[in-house]
């Protein structure tokens, strides 16, 4: 089957050209995006100051060491392109492999999304209004124009064409970006820390209304957010010019340079504040209401140690940071939607590769999936990137319990250890999230809820529709999917329920004030005392009720594992039963071959695949034993036994990685598929030529005829069975003929 561009899908495969170091680029490029230099210092300095955050992050860098180890360990023994996708299906099965790609997809759209539209906030900060024309419409609060949609899909456009046509350009380009980027914010840092101002990164070093240790885990909890990315090499790994073992050293660089980096941003961001506030906590606090180069505490340190060249500077950093992250996230998604089509979760033609290997199709799928972003307005891919935290949370949980359930299995202590240490951390992380959300409404942003219920009920959609076209049956063993996604809708919903009915009690409250005390001076509840008393009695009602039917819920779902995984036990001992008959029924007492009844079967298996059209390449032959009932007449039974098995011994041996079925007394089918398709005509002139040596003599003769499926001709087995009938029985007069010549 060719594709568009010429080339053959199947003769074709990805092709090893990354480096070391091009590894290391794509890596770090991943993980340290636009967000870090424009909102990560605001988000972390206002949770837990820069000593607060350069600790959390630090414990966040060791957390991600030990995933570093697990992925290192993922790569090692499962380098394939898919990473965890093929790896949890490796270990788990294809149900929950499945429910990783799906929530994985997520995550680097998301991010990759994020970096396209920050181009036009990077030309509204840099260069001014020069894209700002063709005003469409304002969008939750963010006004959309035309200038910067088009500049978007532009982006979109032009690093999708060189992901989707250049290898080695990409590879060079990555490793370009990162090095720009690392060079210019540690230039930066350098000059901040060696400038007067330098002390105030420690005045104050932590907030100061909140315990020092509770900035650090806050911080620490949000490192999923920050380093996700740094494992998405492992989508690359059959295109990795060197042995896999060097993977760890690169995973762990990666994460020591991916927090530096971090850091170095946090510390130079509070050297330096307009004059108008007294400390770098003002500042921050007031970020929301400042424009311009203000606005970013970063450049504004930049500004103020090394003038326009400083700002040039890190221009360049955070042009480089959006380079490298396009492209790090348009490979990754493109080798992962690859393998995923490959075993046919998407449709197989996004599998297709072009002359250089290069899964283009696939990068034309995440195109298309991009396409409708530039119009949502940068607000709302602002709710979409939120979702990374609790996805990444999931990804690094199943790549740990992956990776302990095959250290367990193959008793590797040191394993056993990183894998329950991932995924126990995981798990405490999710807990916190998501209590978070219920309980303090600081964790996943409401919006962020919404998208994540709506992604899992689109996932559930999306595996129904899989496992209708999975023939196979490899989909629908495991409940995982179902647990985890229903898990997720139900979940979401409760916490958006409860923050919406939190929002409400304080509507009414507000209302009731202002009903009967109208023109009062208290301005808000939290001004007085017996609302917000009232209020904290609602919200503990309201948070109560929820988690009672939260923990219904849970129980609810316990019960129904438990109860498949009795149903299934059962199917299973069944099915041993079962197939202990079908041992016997589906073969054949005297040659051992398969009997007609399983030949049968095969036959109506073979016509629905063919009415469905998701059949593979395979031929029929059609054998026939000459001379069988002169040898009963002549010789006894026995020997007619003795003969058929003989038969069998042959064909089967010809033949070895095709079912042999015997349909009669002396006529055997051969459905050759496999490994024996390539070669069938050469496996049946090799046949021929003993059958015919052995012509005159006491061993076996046989007639055989083989037909080959033709989709466009042959519309059910029966078709080609006959036509390789026909061929049988022309063989069968030639073997006569060339006896008769042999008495002669």
């Amino acid at each position: 089957m060719k594709d568009s561009s010429g080339s053959s899908a199947a003769s074709h495969a990805l092709k090893p050209y990354f480096s070391k170091l091009s590894v290391w680029a794509l890596a770090v490029g991943t993980s340290i995006g636009w967000g870090s230099l424009v909102v990560t210092n605001s988000e972390y300095l206002s949770n837990g100051g820069p000593v607060g955050s350069a600790l959390g992050l630090l414990v966040g860098a060791l957390i991600m060491l030990i995933m570093a180890r697990n992925y290192a360990h993922m790569i090692e023994t499962c380098p394939d392109a898919g990473g965890i996708y093929t790896y949890v299906k490796s270990i788990f099965g294809y149900d929950r492999a499945f429910l990783v790609s799906w929530f994985l997809s997520l995550i680097y759209m998301a991010i990759l999304w994020a970096n396209a539209t920050s181009v036009p906030l990077f030309v509204r900060y840099f260069v001014g209004e020069t894209f700002q024309f063709g005003y469409l419409y304002t969008l939750f609060g963010y006004r959309i124009y035309l200038g910067e949609i088009l500049l978007t899909l532009a982006v979109f456009l032009f690093f999708g064409y060189i992901c989707a046509t250049w290898k080695k350009l990409t590879a060079r380009l990555i490793v370009i970006t990162v090095l720009v980027f690392c060079a210019g914010i540690t230039l930066c840092f350098a000059a901040a820390m060696l400038s007067g101002n330098r002390v105030r990164v420690f005045d104050p070093a932590f907030l100061p209304d909140t315990g020092k240790v509770r900035q650090v885990i806050r911080i620490a909890f949000v490192t999923p957010w920050a380093f996700i990315g740094f494992e998405s090499i492992s989508h690359s790994a059959e295109e990795y010019r060197f042995r896999t073992g060097n993977i760890l050293r690169i995973l762990r660089l990666a994460v020591i340079v991916t927090t530096l980096l971090y850091v170095m941003i946090l510390l130079m961001s509070v050297t330096a504040y307009p004059a108008a506030y007294g400390s770098w906590t003002e500042y921050i606090r007031d970020l929301d209401h400042l424009t311009g180069m203000e606005g970013l505490p970063a450049f504004y340190a930049a500004y103020t140690c090394m003038g326009d060249f400083g700002v040039a500077v890190l221009m360049l950093s955070l042009l480089g940071l959006i380079i490298s992250s396009l492209i790090g996230n348009l490979i990754s998604l493109s080798r992962l939607f690859y393998a995923v089509a490959r075993d046919r979760i998407l449709p197989e033609k996004f599998a297709a590769l072009s002359r250089d290997g290069i899964p283009y199709r696939s990068v034309v799928l995440v195109l298309l999936l991009s396409l409708p972003i530039p119009f949502l307005g940068r607000t709302a891919i602002g709710w979409i990137v939120d979702v990374t935290t609790i996805g990444a949370v999931l990804i690094y949980g199943f790549v740990s319990a992956a990776v302990l359930y095959s250290a367990r299995r193959g008793k590797n202590r040191r394993l056993t250890v990183t894998g329950a240490l991932g995924l126990g951390i995981m798990v405490v992380f999710g807990v916190y999230i998501l209590m978070q959300s219920i309980l303090e409404s600081g964790g996943v942003s409401r919006e962020s809820q919404l998208i994540l219920i709506v992604w899992s009920l689109l996932g559930l959609l999306y595996f129904r529709l899989v496992m209708v076209r999975d023939h196979g049956r490899r989909f629908g063993k495991n409940l995982a999917v179902w647990i985890v996604l229903v898990a997720f809708i139900f979940i979401l919903s409760m916490i958006w329920i409860l923050e919406e009915g939190s929002l409400t009690v304080n509507a009414n409250l507000l209302d009731m004030r202002n009903h009967y005390a109208p023109g009062a001076a208290v301005a808000s509840i939290s001004e007085d005392a017996g609302l917000l008393q009232y209020r904290d009695n609602m919200t503990r009602i309201i948070v109560g009720m929820g988690a009672g039917v939260l923990g219904v819920f849970v129980v609810s779902l316990l019960a129904m594992f438990s109860n498949w995984r009795y149903l299934r036990r059962c199917e299973e001992e069944t099915s041993r039963e079962l197939g202990t008959v079908k041992t016997i029924a589906y073969r054949d007492p005297l040659t051992g071959v398969k009997s007609k009844h399983a030949f049968l079967e095969t036959e109506a298996e073979t016509d629905k695949a063919i009415d469905l059209g998701d059949v593979e390449d395979f031929s029929v032959l059609v054998c026939d034993v000459n001379g069988l009932k002169q040898i009963n007449d002549t010789l006894g039974h026995q020997a007619g036994d003795a003969y058929i098995r003989e038969a069998a011994r042959l064909i089967c041996e010809t033949f070895k990685h095709s079912p042999v079925y015997r349909t009669g007394g002396d006529e055997f089918v051969v459905l050759i598929n496999g490994q024996d398709y390539p070669q069938r005509h050469a496996l049946l002139d090799g046949f021929n030529r003993l059958v015919e040596s052995n012509i005159g003599t006491e061993r076996v003769v046989i007639s055989a005829g083989l037909a080959d499926f033709v989709f466009t001709e042959d519309h059910s087995f029966l078709h080609v069975f006959e036509h390789a009938d026909r061929l049988m029985y022309d063989r069968k007069q030639q073997l006569k003929s060339l006896g008769a010549a042999t008495r002669d």
